[in-house]
């Protein structure tokens, strides 16, 4: 692990334990497939950021309660669910190193468990008794699923610009880092500002770590990062390195075969483009949109008091773009 990440960690190690514990009891069903397929995501691991961020920000709030233990849990269920349905709608067989459930178990199996863990999610919500709580993510998980539906639409459209790309990836991943951040505000009882103020965190934490994942799709380890070098190029998916390259690669001849791997998905020409997105710098032009977003989350956090919460929050803004995997 990241000795920057494992350091934030350990601020709130204890609720850490507890939002586990809290995760594999909620996960339970008296239906064996339901808890097989469960047991599998929950042994998946993953980073635990987004409910880090939750447990953190109610922290930073002084919350001292329990129910952002809860909202830290539900927060993870929401973004469990999401990766199910992904991997079915995506047709994908790995994720974070290993055999996704639909590898395993069947795209069926995988929606429907899916299903329940959006909807043992919702359970854990209205048990919290706030409204607001309630509003926040009813609207967010919205926006999830028509950012799911958007992404489907610029699939295989190699003229998707980069404001429809930063549409997306606002509603399919920094929407969650949002509304994360703004419930454990609400829970926390902060005032107006600081629960503006850390949404705002949240959505530009969010957007940073997307970008910066869309990078790695470019140059990492696939070790690390648990998928394969180019696989959003495979699925047809135009991420803002590949939208940079083509609007700046000199040579038609290239740009023709990145257009042509946008429209028919594949790897064929995985070198070529690589080296066009490297050349063109694209890689670095979407390191900088990432820092400046970070960067913006760190002003975002000025209107919370001092504390190490916020110290925490703070360094989750730089792992965001300092991370290799």
């Amino acid at each position: 692990m990241n000795t920057l990440l494992a350091s934030v960690k350990e601020l709130v190690r204890q609720d850490l334990l507890a939002v586990d514990a809290v995760i594999r009891a909620s996960m339970k069903s008296s239906v064996a497939l339901v808890d097989q397929v469960a047991e599998h995501i929950i042994s998946g691991g993953g980073k635990r950021l987004r409910p880090l961020i939750v447990l953190l920000a109610a922290r930073a709030g002084g919350y001292r309660g329990a129910s952002h233990i809860d909202a830290a849990a539900f927060i993870e269920f929401i973004h469990t669910a999401t990766l199910l349905h992904d991997d079915v709608v995506d047709g994908s067989s790995r994720r974070r190193g290993r055999a996704t459930a639909n590898a395993l178990y069947g795209n069926q199996a995988s929606v429907l468990v899916g299903d329940f863990v959006y909807s043992r999610a919702f359970q854990m919500m209205a048990a919290i008794g706030s409204q607001r709580v309630m509003e926040i993510m009813s609207q967010a998980t919205n926006v999830i699923a028509e950012g799911e539906v958007l992404q489907l639409m610029n699939a295989g459209d190699p003229d998707t610009t980069q404001q429809r790309y930063l549409e997306v990836i606002y509603r399919k991943t920094a929407k969650l880092f949002e509304a994360g951040a703004e419930v454990s505000a609400v829970i926390a009882g902060a005032s107006p500002s600081q629960q503006r103020a850390l949404a705002d965190f949240g959505r530009h934490l969010g957007t940073a770590y997307q970008l910066i994942d869309d990078v790695l799709d470019y140059q990492s380890n696939p070790a690390e990062l648990g998928k394969n070098l180019g696989d959003d190029l495979a699925e047809g998916k135009p991420t803002l390195p590949l939208i940079q390259a083509l609007k700046k690669a000199p040579d038609p001849g290239i740009r023709s075969i990145i257009r042509g791997a946008i429209e028919n998905g594949g790897l064929e020409q995985l070198d070529v483009i690589v080296g066009a997105i490297e050349s063109t710098g694209a890689l670095e032009y979407t390191r900088a949109l990432a820092q400046d977003e970070a960067d913006q989350a760190l002003t975002a956090l000025q209107a919370l008091p001092e504390s190490p919460y916020k110290q925490g929050l703070a360094a989750l803004a730089r792992f965001a773009v300092e991370r290799s995997s």
